[in-house]
């Protein structure tokens, strides 16, 4: 009876895990154009308009306004951007945009909303404004509301322009107009590992999902090595190549053969009691797949063309500290204290891997015919 309640246990968290519905912080490009500042803003404005509180927490399950924020996903574009319009004044002084520390106003430019998808996904739209900018303007600074979460913010059309992560409730540093207020390498290397490691941890589910496969066919250090150094070698290039423009693959295609990797690990898993020879083949395969999944990600949050290779490099290394951070929690859960039991694989790993694969096929079927 044990063994079916820890699987059933099991099964539970990790299906929580994977039905959460994070929403990813905003991305702000600005520009200097014919004497405005020209802001566009990639956000879930259905989070904005239900009033839920995204520096509490950004999965859209535990929203304290849950229904209304479901209600408001559910609407047509066209009655969406009637509600978001007829807040905007509400909106606009939730957001704070200073030039040479002097308030300017902003003025509303439009909203242009995807129409209704797969509901139970964020919907990410786009909403811009502008803000006069006086004669000899130096610099501005940009902060919005802490209700609306953290927000990316990029300066576009200059050389070296700003690139910045911050919270909400906080502004950014004086962005300077005529050229900049630019990062320089090393900063930028260091913004992009905590992105690289959120995009895991607690953003990549069906990364969490494929890395917890790789674990749990063996808590053996030799094995899981082995996997891991093919996993990673493989998502690093693909990255790298995705990130540069030399492979595009679209989503569509990506995220459902991911789901299948997922799928076809735990299913290795229950069958095959020790690592195979094809296995580190297999995983390499599977890894160039993650590695396109992670640069659709990266290229959310846009990659600085004066400083590509530390933000690259940054990106990467905080994916992997993700890896082994879910490793490392995997092990010190179970493996450190189980991981040499006679019973491990079949109250354990056999269990693990079902409720892994019965969400890898969930996923599948979701991503190509739902």
């Amino acid at each position: 009876m044990s063994r079916f309640v820890s699987t059933a246990l099991l099964l539970v968290s990790i299906t929580t895990l994977a039905q959460a519905h994070e929403i990813l912080p905003a991305v702000a490009n600005i520009q200097e154009r014919d004497g405005k500042l020209v802001f566009e803003i990639e956000t879930n404005i259905e989070a904005m308009l239900s009033g839920s509180d995204l520096s509490v927490t950004t999965n859209s399950d535990d929203f304290d306004r849950v229904d209304t924020y479901e209600a408001l996903r559910s609407l047509p574009a066209a009655a969406l951007q009637s509600q978001f319009e007829a807040a905007w004044s509400a909106i606009s002084d939730n957001i704070t945009v200073t030039v040479d520390g002097a308030d300017v106003p902003l003025t509303f430019g439009g909203v242009i909303i995807p129409e209704v998808g797969d509901i139970e996904l964020p919907r990410v739209s786009m909403m811009s404004f502008t803000a006069d900018l006086p004669d000899r303007a130096g610099e501005f600074q940009f902060g919005w509301d802490q209700t609306y979460g953290r927000i990316v913010v990029r300066q576009n059309g200059v050389d070296d322009g700003y690139t910045g992560l911050i919270d909400g409730g906080a502004v950014t540093d004086p962005i300077e107009l005529a050229g900049g207020s630019a990062m320089t390498g090393w900063q930028t290397f260091a913004f992009y590992i905590p992105v690289g490691f959120e995009h895991i941890v607690p953003l990549g589910w069906d990364h969490i999902l494929f890395v917890l496969g790789l674990f749990f066919l063996s808590t053996k250090m030799r094995p899981l090595l082995i996997q891991v150094s093919a996993f990673t070698l493989a998502h690093t290039i693909t990255l790298a190549l995705a990130a540069l423009g030399i492979v595009t693959v679209p989503g569509e295609i990506v995220e459902p053969l991911i789901a299948a990797s997922i799928v076809f690990i735990a299913v290795e898993n229950i069958v095959m009691k020790n690592i195979t020879p094809w296995r580190p083949v297999v995983v390499f395969g599977f890894g160039l797949l993650h590695g396109l999944g992670f640069a659709s990600v990266l290229g959310e949050y846009g990659l600085p063309e004066g400083t590509f290779i530390p933000a690259l490099i940054g990106f990467n290394i905080g994916v992997e500290v993700g890896q082994l951070f879910v490793i490392a929690i995997a092990f010190a859960a179970v493996g450190y204290w189980f991981g040499k039991k006679d019973w491990y694989r079949r109250v354990i790993s056999i269990p693990a891997s079902v409720a892994i694969g019965i969400i890898g096929a969930w996923w599948l079927i979701e991503r190509t015919l739902l």
